[in-house]
């Protein structure tokens, strides 16, 4: 019996585009979404925002399973130590068996790794299944806004998180 091939986490790469994009639109979900469901013409997962290199992925067997986008809050010099999670999509068929946690942890190396000392990120109320594993973690919520997004008619709260680095 041969063993199951591991995930492996790595950078992701131009070529990713087409998958990353199809992962994107397979996983879009009000439960994190703000904007409307994608629809045709699909714009580019890559752009002068969201460069590969923001972004890590995991695949198993040369197969795209999930990925999180790193990027800066702000182009600030003064808060240039910060990193922020933009963005984390895992695969339904893989949900619950470590992906998302391989890639927050990834995320959180590669931050330290490129000098920063603390991370945030931005989650909507309602997506318990993600606040839980930030919290697990260590993420810790370091504000709420109450309301601030109407989805469907009904007011979600946007969560902000937060954890050091060091």
């Amino acid at each position: 019996m041969t063993e199951p091939e591991t995930v492996v986490i790595r950078a992701a790469l131009p070529g990713d585009a087409e998958p990353l994009g199809l992962l994107d639109r397979e996983t879009w979900s009000p439960l994190h979404a703000v904007l409307p469901a994608p629809s045709e013409p699909y714009p580019p997962f890559f752009d002068e925002r969201h460069r590969p290199e923001d972004h890590l992925v995991a695949e198993r067997g040369g197969v795209l399973l999930g990925y999180v986008r790193l990027g800066r809050p702000t182009p600030l010099a003064c808060n240039a130590h910060v990193r922020q999670i933009q963005g984390l999509a895992v695969a339904g068929a893989v949900r619950g068996q470590g992906v998302g946690r391989a890639l927050l942890r990834a995320a959180l190396a590669k931050a330290r790794a490129d000098g920063a000392t603390r991370i945030t990120l931005r989650v909507l109320g309602h997506n318990v299944p993600a606040r839980a594993l930030y919290e697990a973690e260590g993420f810790a919520v370091e504000g709420v806004l109450p309301g601030e997004f109407l989805l469907d008619g009904a007011p979600v709260d946007d969560v902000l998180m937060g954890r050091s680095l060091s």
